[in-house]
């Protein structure tokens, strides 16, 4: 193991530290994602790619990795420079610009992580999901809550965020309140976060989410224990994994039973893409049935 990263024996072993060290980690957003990537790259991931079209400002400064003399500078530059005053042997790859529907598919986003830290104030976020779903990707989502941190993971075979109540037009009221749902199931105090949900409901459509400094640093942490786990073949978990399966019996003996099946397929695989699913890995099961029958079950 290298000198720089001795310090990190017994916790990475020497081949997991050979592992990651090469090991391409998207970041969009350069918000949270400043000290998330900061985290990593400490950590010994040296391939990071960083994208943010957004500049600097004072507001940025109760919890982002900036500093006064970064203001009105792009994010996604002013934290290149910074990592790679850390580690000038890393490769860093930054995109000053923000994504949306006419570059996001044209970057050439070679990661085999990718981490989510885009405003919600567009469906940019959404599209990214989707686009790396395709690509196999992971996406990991992460959330400062204020006094505590929360993340989830989104695979081709999970659950993803449309999927999500969307009773409030800031989504990230609805991600709150998916939480606090989650932690009363488990019988764990939520009224912190419902009054914060409450307070910033009121606010929400004129104002970024509060964030405290405190919440990113917990993140951070978070974060990089997934990517770590997911670069090291280490179990995770995902957003409501649910496999999707369709079975669709036969209907008659003719030459148009397979094309009919199709066309239940695509139908029913349009209407659970809508509900926000991701369908992957369709099993058809076919039965010799005198009616018609459509059958459709999670797990």
């Amino acid at each position: 193991m290298s000198l720089r990263y001795k310090r990190n024996n017994i916790h990475i072993k020497e081949e997991e530290q050979q592992r990651i060290q090469d090991f391409p980690v998207l970041i969009g957003g350069c918000g949270i994602g400043s000290y998330i990537a900061e985290c990593l790259l400490r950590m010994g991931f040296e391939n990071l790619i960083i994208i943010d079209g957004d500049i600097v400002e004072l507001t940025n400064l109760n919890r982002q990795n900036y500093v006064e003399g970064d203001i009105g500078i792009n994010k996604a530059m002013a934290l290149k420079e910074r990592l790679m005053a850390i580690n000038p042997e890393a490769k860093i790859t930054a995109y000053p610009e923000f994504l949306d529907r006419n570059n996001l598919y044209s970057f050439d986003l070679n990661c085999k992580i990718a981490i989510n830290a885009l405003d919600f104030s567009t469906d940019i976020p959404f599209l990214f999901d989707e686009y790396m779903a395709q690509k196999n990707i992971p996406v990991v989502h992460p959330y400062n809550l204020g006094w505590a941190g929360f993340l989830t993971v989104i695979t081709p075979e999970s659950h993803n965020l449309r999927s999500l109540n969307k009773e409030h037009h800031a989504f990230e009221i609805n991600v709150g309140k998916f939480i606090v749902e989650r932690l009363q199931e488990k019988n764990i105090d939520t009224k912190w976060l419902e009054d914060f949900l409450s307070e910033y409901g009121e606010i929400a459509m004129d104002s970024p989410p509060p964030q405290l400094s405190l919440g990113l640093y917990l993140l951070a942490g978070m974060v990089c224990q997934v990517v770590f786990n997911i670069a090291t073949d280490k179990a995770i978990r995902v957003f409501l994994n649910r496999t999707i399966y369709l079975c669709v019996s036969k209907i008659s003996y003719n030459n148009y039973n397979n094309y009919y099946t199709f066309v239940l397929y695509l139908r029913l695989r349009a209407n659970l893409i809508n509900k926000g699913y991701f369908v992957n890995n369709i099993e058809f099961q076919l039965h010799e049935l005198d009616s018609r029958k459509l059958l459709f079950y999670e797990t």
